[in-house]
C-alpha cells in the first residue's frame, strides 16, 4: 500500500462503455456514487446457523420493486459447525436461475463462488446461462473461500488455491468472451479452438469481480477484474484502501470498490454506529451520514448481510427503502447510441 497516506486519492475514472450499458453492473456500480444491496437470505437468524427461508421469494420481489441495487448469493456447500453460518443454503447458481423468473429489474450476483473448488468451464457455463435468464442483470463474483475444511472434501489442495484461482479466473474470462478460444492450463483442461461456450453473454461479457482477497495482491485484482468487494472490519482503513486500489489501476478506467458487512438496522432511527465482531448495528439517520462520508471517499457499494438482524426483515427493508434508498439510488443504465 502507498507509504504516503496523506496523498490525494486518485480520481475514480470512467465506466467502460460495455459496462455502462450492462443492466446489472450499471445499477450497482457508478463513479462517485454509493449503492447498497442485500446478501441472501433476506432474514435475520442471529441465534442459528440456519435460516428459515420463509417468504424468501416474496421478499426478493419486494427488494426488486423497491429499487434496491442488487441481491447477492453466497457459496456455502456444507455446514461447518465451527463457522456458524450457512448463508442461504441453496446452491447460488440454482437459486439465481430461480430468482431470475421472479425479478425484473434488480441486479443478481454472487459474493462469491468459491472458485478453486469448482471447474471454471462449468462456472462459465452457469454464469452465461444465468446472464441469459436475467437478461443481462448478472454479476459474477469469485472468491477463494474462507473455510479451509472444505478443500479436502473436494480433493483440492488448499495451499495452492491462489494459483488455481488466477488460472480459473482467466479461463472463465477467456471462454465467455472469446470465440473458439485456445488455452492450456496447469490445473484444469485445455481448448484448441474447436469449441465455443454456449450460451453467449447477453452483452459483450459477464462482469466479473473479485470477492475478498482470494490470495491475490491488489495490483492483480485491479488489472484482471471489473471490481472488488471485500470485508472490512475497520472503517478507518477505507481511505488507505481506496487510495491503494486506485493507484493500482490505469488511472482511466473506473473499477469499483465495495465491502460486505453483517448488518442490524436498529428500531431507534437515531442510534449511532455500534461496531462489533459481528458487523454493525446502527439507526437509519446515522447510516445515511456514514454512507455519505463513505461515498465521498469513493466507496461504490455496500452489501448487507442481515444475519444479525433482530427484527423482521420485511420491516427493516421497508425502512431502508423509504428513508435510506432515496439518498443512495441504484444507478442508471446507459442507452446505446442510435
Amino acid at each position: 500500500m502507498s507509504s504516503n497516506s496523506a496523498s490525494p486519492i486518485p480520481l475514480a475514472g470512467s465506466l467502460p462503455v460495455e459496462l455502462a450499458r450492462h443492466a446489472g453492473f450499471a445499477q450497482v456500480f457508478q463513479p462517485d456514487r454509493l449503492t447498497f444491496g442485500l446478501i441472501m437470505p433476506l432474514e435475520g437468524y442471529p441465534d442459528s446457523p440456519f435460516p428459515t427461508l420463509e417468504n424468501h421469494v416474496e421478499l426478493a420481489v419486494k427488494a426488486d420493486q423497491a429499487g434496491f441495487a442488487t441481491l447477492w448469493m453466497r457459496d456455502v456447500p456444507f455446514y461447518d459447525p465451527t463457522f456458524g453460518d450457512t448463508g442461504q443454503m441453496l446452491d447460488p447458481m440454482v437459486y439465481l436461475g430461480f430468482l431470475a423468473a421472479y425479478t425484473r429489474r434488480i441486479a443478481l450476483g454472487t459474493t462469491g463462488i468459491v472458485l478453486p473448488l469448482r471447474d471454471p468451464l462449468i462456472v462459465a457455463k452457469q454464469a452465461t446461462s444465468v446472464d441469459q435468464l436475467t437478461n443481462g442483470r448478472f454479476i459474477l463474483g469469485l472468491s477463494s473461500g474462507d473455510r479451509a475444511v472444505e478443500y479436502p472434501a473436494f480433493g483440492v489442495n488448499h495451499d495452492n488455491r491462489g494459483e488455481r484461482y488466477r488460472e480459473a479466473f482467466s479461463i472463465i474470462r477467456t471462454v465467455s468472451e472469446e470465440h473458439f478460444p485456445t488455452f492450456k492450463s496447469e490445473h484444469y483442461g485445455e481448448m484448441r479452438g474447436s469449441l465455443e461456450l454456449i450460451p453467449r453473454p447477453v452483452a459483450s461479457r459477464v462482469p466479473t469481480i473479485v470477492v475478498g482477497r482470494a490470495r491475490q495482491d491488489i495490483a492483480w485484482i485491479a488489472k484482471n477484474s471489473d471490481g472488488w468487494i471485500w470485508h472490512i472490519s475497520d472503517f478507518a482503513r477505507l481511505p488507505e484502501i481506496i487510495r491503494s486500489w486506485r493507484e493500482a489501476g490505469d488511472g482511466k478506467t473506473f473499477k469499483p470498490y465495495g465491502y460486505a458487512t453483517f448488518f442490524d438496522l436498529d428500531e431507534n432511527p437515531n442510534l449511532p454506529l455500534q461496531r462489533g465482531s459481528n458487523g454493525v448495528r446502527i439507526g437509519r439517520n446515522a447510516l445515511i451520514d456514514l454512507w455519505k462520508q463513505q461515498e465521498a471517499l469513493g466507496i461504490s457499494h455496500v452489501a448487507l448481510n442481515l444475519k444479525p438482524l433482530r427484527r423482521p426483515a420485511a420491516e427493516a427493508m421497508e425502512e431502508l427503502a423509504e428513508y435510506v434508498l432515496p439518498h443512495f439510488p441504484a444507478g442508471k443504465v446507459a442507452r446505446p447510441e442510435v
